[in-house]
């Protein structure tokens, strides 16, 4: 299978590096130009001790000097021109979550390109189609490497205003440590069996129990994105003023945000929040759980109103009355083994009767579908377990048209969370070529059979 190899061996000595930012979180570039003449960033990925527990340090792997990574930040249609240099003891790449580029800057190894070794630097370059909040992680190693903290925003801005004055970036991700700070497993064999391997501790932006303010009265977007390996957060604010305003990263009609919203791995979702009047507090929580606080703090402007809804991403529209539908059913594999002798890992979950192997670097020559170019197709996914999974397709997006178990309002995407003995089905048009991964979001899910390669020609 074909693939670009770009980077140079041992060919960073010498560069200089620049950071910037509060707080200790740094933002690596070689030069920021202006409004239209695109970005270029350095951005490297390097070991970093993180404070998660008090008075102990969590050995994290970081991009650009915080885990979560640095906030990257373009404005949409731009061009993306980033420099990833690798200072991690292992190989790693950068797979961008939601974005719609070419095969080659996928960043899936032997796929896309070859993974990047330590002491080598790759070049990301494309321009990105669509504005939204996304996220960028490797593709390499994936439960460790997320699990250490590999994990950060992409925000893309709208070319116009959008009527917000105010904004914030929640990143939430769940930690793999013990009460001294040490990582755990971050895959266990019966609980990837299960609805995955949770950590012990949540944060916010990389803090526990984080508190976030807002101007009082005002109303601000809020981007929540789920960085997490496994965790499915029912995100819910009690007594909040909340409206969601696009769901991940692909706007919708606003709506209220109701009693709680499913976020499942990978997902995003963003809101518009009206804060109470200074010095009161709304708790965001999952479920029951607090995972932090959103406090109203003096503001100097009047109120405003609620902005118009966001304007759409140039997405095809599926032609429906000509589609050809495809089955994807995601089940059980059989039963729970160790893996075999010669170093795979276990299969527990399958596509349509195929299981995964993370360690064969061939299975992507064998998709599971194979797609033309410029038609339209219904993919019916069907959960054939008891455990949910939020379906990820990487180089295009989805319309979610209907599901067996609940409402849908039509609305497009790039994971969908595909619950408990549920039946849906969504649309495309297959308008990217290339072979794309197609897999369960749940990482350590992903990692033993719940993946698969749909090729576009």
């Amino acid at each position: 299978m074909p693939f670009t190899r770009r980077q140079i061996l041992g060919g960073i000595a010498g560069l200089a590096v620049v950071g910037l930012g509060a707080g200790g979180a740094s933002r690596y570039w070689l030069a920021q130009r202006g409004p239209g003449e695109g970005h270029d960033f350095e951005l490297i990925a390097a070991p970093l001790d993180v404070e998660l527990v008090p008075g102990h340090k969590t050995p994290a792997w970081a991009f650009g000097g915080s885990a979560p990574g640095t906030e990257l930040r373009v404005r949409q249609g731009e061009w993306l021109r980033l420099r990833f240099i690798n200072h991690l003891p292992v190989e790693t790449t950068i797979h961008w979550h939601g974005i719609r580029v070419p095969l080659e800057m996928d960043g899936v190894p032997y796929v896309s390109q070859l993974p990047v070794k330590p002491g080598e630097y790759f070049d990301y370059k494309f321009r990105v189609l669509d504005a939204g909040s996304f996220w960028y992680h490797p593709h390499v190693s994936s439960s460790e490497e997320l699990g250490r903290g590999l994990v950060g925003p992409l925000i893309v801005e709208e070319r116009e205003p959008t009527g917000f004055a105010h904004e914030r970036t929640l990143s939430l991700k769940n930690w793999h440590i013990d009460e001294n700070g040490a990582f755990t497993e971050f895959s266990v064999l019966r609980e990837a069996a299960r609805e995955g391997t949770a950590g012990r501790l949540s944060t916010i932006n990389g803090t526990p129990q984080a508190v976030i303010d807002l101007p009082a009265g005002e109303i601000t977007r809020v981007r929540l994105l789920n960085l997490d390996n496994t965790v499915t957060y029912r995100i819910n604010l009690p007594d909040a003023d909340a409206r969601i305003y696009a769901i991940d990263g692909n706007p919708v009609e606003p709506r209220p945000l109701g009693k709680e919203y499913w976020l499942g791995p990978g997902m995003r979702l963003c809101l518009a929040v009206k804060a109470p009047p200074q010095g009161e507090e709304l708790s965001l929580r999952n479920g029951p759980v607090r995972l932090g606080t959103l406090r109203s703090v003096a503001s100097t402007q009047a109120p405003g109103d609620w902005p118009p809804a966001l304007p759409a991403n140039p997405l095809a529209e599926p032609d429906l009355d000509n589609a050809e539908t495809l089955t994807f059913n995601f089940e059980w594999a059989g039963a729970v083994s160790s893996g075999t002798d010669n170093g795979k890992p276990p299969s527990l979950w399958q596509i349509n009767g195929q299981a995964w192997d993370i360690t064969d670097k061939t299975c992507a020559d064998r998709p599971i579908a194979r797609l033309k170019l410029g038609k339209t197709y219904i993919f019916e996914l069907k959960n054939m377990a008891q455990y949910q999974h939020p379906v990820h397709l990487h180089g295009m997006s989805f319309k979610v048209l209907k599901s067996d178990r609940r409402k849908i309002i039509p609305y497009f995407t790039d994971t969908f969370l595909l619950g408990r003995n549920e039946r849906a089905w969504v649309a495309l048009v297959a308008d990217n070529p290339g072979t794309w991964m197609f897999h369960c979001h749940v990482i350590d899910h992903m990692e033993t059979g719940l993946m698969a390669a749909i090729e576009v020609a």
